[in-house]
This record gives structure tokens, sequence and C-alpha cells, in this order.
């Protein structure tokens, strides 16, 4: 508890340092109204910049002029500018992010909440929450960012946060828009979408392409990119404007498609710093084939101007087939790809015949079908009531509950291959099914209540969360491909409660303080008696405005007494999903975010500058472990790998009516990519980086607009991450240009 004193004394100075400043007030709201007539909106947390800033927690809201600003399509770099958010990069244009909020493993973003449009959106949040299928950034309106005491909202995970991105909503009046991009590595992207509303009926219909055949180069000339499709609509049904009950019903569907030619195979440490883009030719097959459908039911009904209720019902289905390189058998003896890319040198038969060089025996490389089935289904509701009581006091009470099923059918099989010339053969076909066949499944029921009490500058929200998970496993074997047989059967079974509570004081309009304390839970795996990831959690911060200056200091301390790790294949493991405890962990940090105008407010040229800095600790409290490539044995004081200590972004931007222009530059600090590291930089270190990205856009008229944007701007070679299997670079120069038409 000393770091989080020092981090509590540390605000509270400098909250006392701007106190003493002049003071204005905030200039970038999206809104100027009443927080106390803020209630809950259909699939949303926050719903603009207003409610995030003056949450009684950490919030963030990233709105359509903000993620516009660089063209991106990869979350990593739109989430960057967030203080408290951690991730690696995996394939360079964000298809798998690997995002962590305040510390939570990162591990395909598995320790956090995900959401579109306020439903969970991982394939199976429950039973096998690693996020294989994440959003497209390129179609969203909105992203946010819930950090702190009051995300007792959103579950299961509640240690790290939440996120929820925003789809494209149905327009008031018509509109059209059009948006193409094309660039390096034959990089392109083509967005379009059509939406109008009347008094009674209102539709969008959206179209998204994005691809590319890769900055990664095969020997063989081969695309090592990828095809993605989204088709979205949605359609929505309004009561009469003089019904007693305005209500609506709105339907949402969305397809995606996806065929990117992605392997977990990098590249050895030598490999990396001679040709840190090549690809060795044994992965010349690995491709990802994935699909997801979701149909969606919003039905909102207000009662009076106190009283409304939000009902989603939900269906998610998820396949996909990742048939990739995942083992290689030398002289009678398998070995892991992490193993021989790890050592080299001792296994140099082995790289030479993945790299090619080497004609191989029969059944030499097994490329293994990880072929899944992933549902999420089931119907949540909300309910708001709020009023004004006595001495003008304030107050909100939101329930809510949710009745829940996800499921992983696992039916996988390993093909064996020899190389020869440099290209790969089939030389034998696997069983169907020998290498997973099963299904891991949870019914969840989740129930929350949160009460908001606002006098005068004063608001608290104690709230607290429930949640009731049963867990199974059904496992057919290797040899039941037609699952004919009795399945052996694993259960677990958890019920929690999740306590927090948040405050937050207002001094002024331009200065408050916020924080809190809550209750970290993560479910755990399927295996009997297995514990859920358990922590207790604190915040305190400011936001504060002084003439052009407005920003946030937070400091936070994680307090696990159980933290969970998972046995992924993306993180050098066997890909059994089975968890296992890693115990105690302290995570510390700060997240400090400043903005400020260079310009005067009359000026022709808006210059606003924006800096966000996130300090890190993440360390082991004791011994364990663990056969994994990334966690090892683990000592105490050592740090948690893939969490670097210190992050840095800083956001120029050049504002006219005619044009705009935009740097974003990013700070990586060095990290640590296993967890026995003695708590100081381990020799497998990945070592620190800057990368700059610029964007310009200029106006023809008000309704079509020329773009371009690059990625990397000064080349910056760089190790992204080491798994799942040896080094991989992050995205190099890329530039691309486009037109954007709407109406």
């Amino acid at each position: 508890m000393n770091r989080f004193l020092l981090l509590v004394l540390s605000v509270f100075s400098i909250v006392g340092s701007m106190a003493a400043q002049p003071v204005s007030n905030f200039s970038s709201l999206d809104s100027i109204q009443q927080l106390d007539e803020v209630i809950i909106r259909a699939n949303t947390i926050l719903g603009n910049k207003y409610v995030a800033q003056n949450r009684t927690g950490a919030s963030y809201y990233l709105g359509t002029e903000e993620l516009g600003k660089m063209g991106y399509m990869d979350i990593n770099r739109a989430l960057r500018t967030v203080p408290g958010v951690n991730f690696y990069e995996e394939d360079g244009f964000g298809l798998r992010p690997n995002i962590s909020l305040r510390g939570t493993s990162p591990q395909r973003s598995s320790k956090i909440t995900l959401m579109e449009d306020g439903v969970l959106i991982a394939p199976a949040p429950y039973s096998s929450p690693a996020a294989y299928y994440f959003p497209s950034v390129a179609r969203m309106q909105a992203v946010e960012i819930l950090k702190g005491s009051s995300q007792v909202q959103y579950g299961p995970f509640t240690t790290g946060g939440a996120i929820n991105l925003v789809s494209t909503s149905i327009p008031d009046d018509f509109s059209a828009q059009l948006k193409t991009s094309l660039g390096s590595f034959n990089t392109g992207q083509v967005y379009t979408s059509v939406g109008q509303s009347s008094e009674r009926i209102g539709y969008v219909l959206e179209y998204l392409n994005m691809n590319s055949d890769g900055f990664k180069r095969l020997g063989s000339n081969d695309n090592t990119g990828f095809d993605i499709y989204d088709l979205m609509g949605k359609l929505r049904i309004n009561s009469k404007a003089d019904s007693k009950t305005p209500q609506s019903l709105e339907l949402k569907y969305h397809f995606y498609d996806e065929q990117s030619n992605e392997t977990y195979l990098g590249l050895s440490e030598a490999d990396f710093a001679a040709n840190p883009y090549s690809r060795y030719a044994a992965s010349q097959f690995d491709q990802m084939n994935a699909d997801q459908r979701q149909i969606m039911l919003t039905h909102v009904l207000d009662f009076s101007n106190n009283l409304k209720v939000v009902t989603n019902a939900y269906s998610n289905k998820v396949t996909r087939n990742w048939y990739k390189l995942n083992d290689m058998i030398f002289d009678g003896e398998k070995k892991s790809l992490s193993s021989i890319l790890n050592d080299p040198i001792a296994f140099s038969d082995h790289m030479n015949i993945i790299n090619g060089s080497t004609d191989s025996d029969a059944d030499a490389l097994l490329l293994k079908a990880n072929n899944r089935i992933y549902y999420s289904r089931g119907i949540q509701t909300k309910i708001d009531y709020h009023w004004y009581g006595d001495h003008g006091a304030f107050h909100d009470i939101e329930v809510g509950a949710r009745v829940h099923y996800d499921a992983e059918d696992r039916f996988q099989w390993e093909d064996g291959y020899s190389i020869q010339g440099g290209d790969l053969a089939l030389t034998s076909e696997g069983v169907r099914g020998a290498e997973g066949n099963r299904i891991s499944s949870a019914n969840a029921f989740a129930a929350y209540a949160l009460y908001k009490y606002k006098m005068g500058g004063l608001t608290l929200t104690p709230g607290i969360r429930y949640e009731s998970i049963d867990l199974q496993r059904e496992d057919w074997g290797k040899t039941d491909a037609n699952r004919l047989a009795d399945a052996s059967v694993r259960e677990n079974q958890i019920d929690v409660f999740i306590p927090g509570i948040g405050f937050n004081y207002s001094f002024a309009q331009n200065l408050s303080v916020f924080g809190g304390v809550h209750k970290g839970f993560s479910p755990p795996g399927n295996a009997p008696g297995e514990k859920a990831e358990k922590s207790i959690n604190y915040e305190i911060g400011s936001r504060f405005a002084s003439g052009k200056l407005s920003g946030e200091l937070i400091g936070f301390f994680n307090d696990y007494s159980n933290l969970l790790g998972s046995d992924l294949a993306a993180s050098g493991g066997t890909g059994s999903l089975d968890q296992f405890n890693a115990g105690e962990v302290n995570v510390s940090g700060l997240e400090l975010l400043l903005n400020y105008n260079l310009s005067d407010e009359h000026s022709k040229i808006q210059t606003p500058i924006s800096f966000a800095y996130t300090l890190t600790n993440a360390i082991f409290q004791n011994d364990f472990g663990s056969t994994q490539d990334i966690w090892g044995a683990v000592s105490e004081g050592d740090r948690v790998p893939y969490i670097p200590q210190h992050q840095l972004n800083l956001s120029l931007g050049f504002s006219h009516k005619n044009y705009e222009l935009n740097f974003s530059g990013r700070y990586n600090g060095a990290l640590n990519t296993r967890g026995t590291n003695g708590g100081t930089l381990d020799p497998l270190a990945l070592e620190d980086n800057i990368v700059v990205d610029f964007s310009v856009k200029y106006h023809l008229t008000s309704q079509i607009s020329l773009t371009a944007n690059v990625i990397n701007l000064f080349d910056e070679v760089y190790a992204a991450s080491r798994v799942p299997a040896g080094f991989r670079p992050g995205h190099p120069f890329g530039a691309y240009a486009g037109v954007q038409f709407r109406l």
C-alpha cells in the first residue's frame, strides 16, 4: 500500500497547485448539459465526452472526429492516445489485438470486457475469452473506454476495465458517405454507408472492405496479407410521436468475413536483425479463415422522463479455422516452434528445414487446423430511474441483468508435410478431431445495481455486481470423430459478488477530484475447483483546466490475490486454454493526459496538442513455475511480461477550414517477454521504440475531401513481440491516399 499512498499524495499535490491557478471552462465538451440529466443510452456506456469527463472513474470517449483524424484501421493505433491502455502488436495491422488495461494480461485481450453496442462481442467471453475476432475500428463511430470503480456495471472482467465499440448509428436525416484509400503493400480500404430516418422508421446500411498484400515477404512471393469484408444493417421502428409511452425496436445484422495469410511463425533474433520483414518458407500455407454473424434486437421503452428501460437480445456466431505450422518432427522427436526459435543454434538442422534451405522427410512439418465454432447468445436489460429529492439532491438508480450462454466447439486435426526445394508438399492427412474434439461452454447469469447520488459538487456511486457461472467441458477424445460415445465431462461453478464505490467532487467547473475502490474479477476455467482471478483495485485522480490547458492525472493500484495465466498458443503455450494460478501481483501506476491549444481561440488555424503518459509497474509477489514460454519460472519481484513500464504519446494537429494536418508519435518502453526477469530487463526483452504517424486532409468542398496518411513516418524497424513463436516486426513505413465523399 505504500506505493498507492505515494500516488495519492502526488495526485493531491498537483491538484493543489492547479487550484491556485487562474481557471476557465472546459473547451472540449461534446455538449453542455447538466450531468444530472444524463441517463442510460441504448447500446453505449458513455455517449459523449461530457459524460466521460464527469464519471466517478477513469473513462475516455473517442468520437468520430478523433477516430477519423488518422484514418486508422488498426485498433492498437486508435487506442494509443488513451493513458492506461497497454498493447503489443502481432500482425502489424491490428487484426488480432492484444490489449491490456492497467496491467491486465494482454494476450488476445482476454482479461478485459469487450463489447460492441453494449453487448459482449468476444467469440465466447466466458468459456473461451481469447478474442480471435475483433470488430473493425474502421467502421466505428466511437470507442468508449471505462476503468475504475463504476465499471461494476460491465462484466464479467472487472479488473482492468471495459471497451465498448459503438457502430454506426441510424442518422436523423438522409446521410451517405464514401471513403476510399490505396497505398503501400497494395493496401486498400473502401467504406460506404447510407441511412435515413422518418417519424416512424429509420435505417442504415454499411459496407467495408479492407485488404492488403502484406509487408512480410516469402521467398515464393506469396501473398502475406488479408482480405476482410464487413456488412452491417440496422432497421428501427418507432412508436407514434404522440404515444403516451414512446418506444422503439431496432434490428441489427452484421456479417464479417476474413481471409488472412497470417502465421504463428516469427523469426530468430539473427534473422530478424538481417531481414525483419521476411518469412520462413515453412509458413507458406498458413492462413486464417473466419466469419462472424451477429443478430441483435434492441428495445427502448420510455415510461416517463424519469424511467427508461433498454433491452437487448443477441446471437453471435464465429466460425474460424487457422491452418498453420504448429510443430516439427526431426529424428523422431517432436519440437514446438517457440523452442526452436528460442535456440536456433542448437536446432540448426530444424531451422534449415523451416527456412527451406534443406529438404525434409515426410511429415517433418505439422500444420494444424485450429478449426473452431464459437456461439454467444443471450438477453440483457437495464432500467434507469432518476428523481430529484430534497434540497436539490439528484438520485439515480440503474439496475440490470443478463442471461447468457456461450460455447467453443473444437474439432481440430494436424496434417503432415515435407518441404522440397522450398515448397511444401502434403504427405499425410491427419485424423479429424485428433488434435481437439471437445465443447467448452458456459451458462451465466449476471446482475448489477448502481446508485448515483449528487448533491452540490459531490457525486457518489456505490454499486454491486453478481455473477453466477456454470462452466463445462465435454471431451470426446482423439478417436471419436462422430461423437458417438459418452464424452468425458468436467465442470466448475462459481458465484461472486463484486462491489465497488466511486466518488467525484467538483471544486468548480474546471477542477474535480475523483476516485474509488472496487473488486476485480475474472472467471476461472472449467477445471473442477479452479479459482477465479481476484483483486482489490484503487484509484484517485483529478480533472482540471487552466486557461488553454486541460487534462487529468490518475494514480491506481491493483492488488491481485490470485492472477490467472492462460495456456494460449498465442503466448507460446500448448493452446489448451487451461488456466493456472500465478499468485499475488501488485500493479501500480500513473496516467497523465494533457490537452493544450497553441493557437488563440479566434485564430484561423487551430493547433491542438495532446500528451499522454502511462507508468505501469506490474510486479509478482510470489514464486511459481510454468511450462509456458511467456511465464517460465517466476520469482518474487519479477515483472509481468508484455507490460512496458513507460509509454508516451504526443499528438499535434493543425486545423484550418480548408485542411487538417495531424502528427501522432508514440514511445513504447522496453518490455520483458517472459516472467523470469529478476525485476529488470531480461536478455530476451524487446527494445523501446518511437513510431510517428502522419495524416493530412484537404477539403475540396464541404462534401469532398482528399486524404493521405503515413504509418511509421521515419520507418522505425522494431520488434513488436516474441510470441507466438519468434520475433515479429511492427508495421514499416507505409503511405496511403484516398478520397472521402459525404452527403
